[in-house]
């Protein structure tokens, strides 16, 4: 029965960090990590960046803590988790006990009914090796979703030569984070690239044939059904979080596990950290929960100095990046298309910031084609006092760097 002081639960990129927080904390004492994956923590965002350009070789996902510092088990899913006597066990019946834990489960991508088992729901580097293998040999691909991963996905495969059906249920690519103008704007981009953008569509059944597939869509506003043979389907549809463990052990849950500024779970000897974890922002005010690189690796580390025992007051406004063909962006706090926005452009849709505005505060910033700006939006959103939408232009862009 191993029995540990640190014990994690996931195996992602908020467990690696944890393991790095714990040692700045406690150089010795001893940590396991439970994961469902086989293999050991890994950078997601080169799956769906740089990996599919070139830009890093696959041996540089690997992320290093947890291989050197933890005991790790891998293939095992935990089951049960009893806080009372401070141990879990997993779908083998392997019993682990801990003096401090760390629930760091991440999500499960989010799945569409009565759909062909064979569509890669993507999320993983065994995801990320399927789909390379079928661009290999296939040609034409289905994308359901037009979000992050989505957009992502299909630039990749449509920048590596492949013909690119794009289904999403929204108008515009971004459609729940950019405001209209910008997300229009991407739909006439992409669809320059080669992209077939079929916005304001739902997919309502995959059928897989000998030699592929068939996808069946509706449109929204038409209701006319259309039918369309491809090689391959990946959906990108967001996670739902897993949160099964933490509601079984009775801790609080909202939209994720619910944590306070020290990271703690409702127990005090449970902490929870990345896409599973819910926290409370004083800059923006209000609980959330956030599924991005930035916010994985900033919490879990976080977390990993308040299970050791050093002072932890958790207030970061995450942030998360993407690239699109020859565009890039960073975005700051909320990214809400429903809020009021305030654009200044220095070149319309190709170089400027976007301001996300509510009750007369900035929450949130979108920098364009731009970098080196995500500490001076972090210092807008933290700041308190009102604005109007006019003093806002040119309040960041006169320091712009060009990509």
């Amino acid at each position: 029965m191993p029995n540990y002081k640190y014990l994690i639960v996931g195996g992602g990129m908020a467990a690696d960090a944890a393991i790095d927080g714990i040692r700045q904390g406690d150089p010795q004492g001893s940590i396991g990590l439970v994961s469902a994956e086989l293999l050991p923590p890994y950078r997601r965002p080169p799956l769906s960046k740089g990996l599919w350009k070139g830009r890093m070789p696959l041996e540089n996902v690997w992320l290093p803590n947890a291989v050197r510092e933890a005991t790790l088990h891998l293939g095992c899913r935990v089951r049960t988790l009893d806080p009372m006597s401070k141990c879990l066990t997993d779908d083998m019946g392997s019993i682990y006990r801990y003096e401090k834990l760390l629930l760091a489960t991440g999500g499960a991508p989010r799945r569409l009914h009565a759909i062909s088992n064979s569509v890669i729901y993507f999320r993983t580097l065994t995801d990320y090796h399927h789909l390379r293998v079928m661009a290999a040999h296939r040609h034409r691909f289905a994308v359901i979703g037009g979000g992050f991963i989505g957009s992502e996905i299909a630039a990749a495969l449509s920048l590596r030569g492949k013909e690119v059906v794009m289904i999403f249920p929204e108008s515009g690519i971004g459609g729940r984070q950019f405001p209209a103008e910008l997300s229009r704007f991407l739909n006439d981009h992409f669809a320059g690239k080669g992209i077939e953008v079929r916005a304001e569509e739902e997919v309502v059944a995959v059928e897989s044939l000998q030699s592929g597939f068939v996808v069946k869509t509706r449109g929204l506003k038409t209701h006319q059904q259309q039918e369309f043979a491809v090689d391959g389907v990946v959906a990108g549809l967001g996670i739902q979080p897993n949160v099964e463990l933490a509601h079984r052990a009775n801790l609080v849950v909202g939209d994720g596990i619910r944590v306070d500024v020290a990271l703690r779970t409702s127990n005090p000897d449970i902490y929870a950290a990345g896409d599973v974890a819910e926290f409370f922002n004083p800059a923006l005010q209000k609980h959330m929960r956030v599924e991005h690189e930035d916010n994985a690796v900033t919490m879990g580390e976080a977390a990993g100095r308040s299970m050791a025992g050093m002072p932890v007051y958790y207030d970061h406004i995450p942030s998360f990046y993407s690239d699109l063909f020859d565009m890039g962006y960073e975005a700051v706090g909320e990214v809400d298309s429903s809020m009021e926005t305030v654009a200044d452009w220095k070149e319309p849709m190709r170089e400027g910031a976007i301001y996300y505005l509510r009750d007369g505060r900035v929450r949130g910033v979108l920098l364009w084609n731009v970098w080196e700006q995500v500490e001076a939006a972090r210092r807008l959103i933290a700041d308190t006092s009102q604005v109007r939408p006019e003093d806002l232009i040119g309040r960041l862009t006169e320091s712009f760097q060009h990509v």
